[in-house]
């Protein structure tokens, strides 16, 4: 039998994005094949194309953090997993395909009856947010938050769960995203008609207690800026290193998976010196799963019951077939997309 992936074939663009037909993968002893249905679309995603992510696999690889699908076929050694059951991972690379083979113990049951397309968006942007709220920041009603890219992907997340916490929530976004912010409960910043530090201080006096910030870079110390005494940065991301989806750089590219995330942390080091008890914290779900795996568990299982419950609902920006993943980058890339970009890798036609 055979199946569909995508490989970068080399850093750099979209238009690195290959399609190929090739055999479908075997499992190994302690493996499970499973049938992709839906595989997220992400920066990171682009941020390994380009070769910046410190996660960066040698070319030729095959993207895809997170996904939804199905045991195909089970391997020898392998308990408590059942074929045709549904199931959701974190592979951190090579979800876009149809078909593909993982270690039994990184599989996540799904509750019958989901949305494969909602479910998963909680895999890595609603456990991103989830976790950077109650275990790195560790939130309290009533706390004030400021959350960079708030109609994207992890910033809708942060929004929906921060409500349910009830958190007062600000939220910087383009004038596209002012309605999706505004319908989620926070206050939205156009960041292009305003800078957010005045805006912020001019909207609570004091400043917020926490920013979550995905940008990086020199923008993790004006996020410092717009804290109040004692309040706490959490820098999850380095987007500012990509420019419409590409190399802010303009290098070619390349297989650099440290530089950005030195500059990173140049940058947090610098902030411990600046005057005024701020902290910067940085926040890593990969590294987090690495060490704490059963965490990872239980926060995915948690906000599984949450969407079962309806108590949340992850925003699909758009639904786009496996094979025209170069599309989706493209999209992703462009800016402005509400939500979460999915790829649908079990049926050819478009959604």
């Amino acid at each position: 039998m055979r199946h569909m992936r995508i490989i970068v074939t080399h850093y750099g663009g979209p238009d690195v994005l290959r399609v190929i037909e090739e055999e479908c993968p075997e499992p190994k002893d302690g493996e499970v094949r499973v049938k992709v249905l839906t595989a997220g679309v992400s920066l990171p995603d682009l941020m390994m194309r380009e070769g910046i992510h410190p996660e960066t696999p040698r070319v030729p690889f095959t993207p895809g953090w997170d996904l939804v699908g199905v045991v195909d076929r089970i391997g020898s050694g392998v308990w408590g997993v059942e074929s045709g059951q549904m199931i959701a991972a974190l592979p951190i690379s090579g979800a876009y395909a149809q078909y593909m083979c993982l270690p039994y113990r990184e599989l996540i049951p799904l509750p019958a009856g989901l949305d494969a397309a909602e479910a998963v968006s909680l895999v890595l942007n609603y456990v991103t947010a989830y976790q950077m709220l109650h275990r790195c920041a560790k939130v309290k009603a009533g706390q004030r938050v400021l959350i960079h890219g708030a109609a994207g992907g992890v910033g809708s997340a942060l929004l929906q769960l921060g409500r349910l916490a009830g958190l007062e929530m600000y939220g910087t976004c383009s004038s596209r995203g002012v309605s999706v912010v505004s319908d989620l409960g926070g206050i939205p910043i156009d960041y292009r008609q305003s800078d957010f530090v005045d805006e912020i201080h001019r909207l609570t006096e004091d400043g917020v207690d926490v920013v979550f910030d995905g940008l990086g870079g020199y923008h993790i110390w004006r996020s410092r800026e717009a804290l109040r005494h004692g309040g706490t940065v959490v820098a999850f991301g380095l987007t500012t290193s990509l420019r419409g989806g590409r190399l802010a750089s303009g290098r070619p590219g390349g297989r650099h998976r440290f530089r950005a995330i030195a500059i990173f942390g140049l940058y947090i080091a610098g902030s411990w010196l600046l005057p005024g008890r701020k902290r910067v914290i940085p926040y890593s779900i990969q590294w987090l799963k690495r060490l704490k795996p059963e965490q990872f568990r239980q926060d995915l299982i948690a906000l599984l019951e949450l969407l079962q419950q309806r108590k949340i609902k992850p925003l699909i920006a758009q639904l786009i077939p496996l094979a025209e993943a170069r599309r989706a980058h493209e999209l992703l890339g462009d800016g402005g997309v509400s939500g979460k970009i999915v790829l649908v890798c079990d049926k050819p036609g478009s959604q």
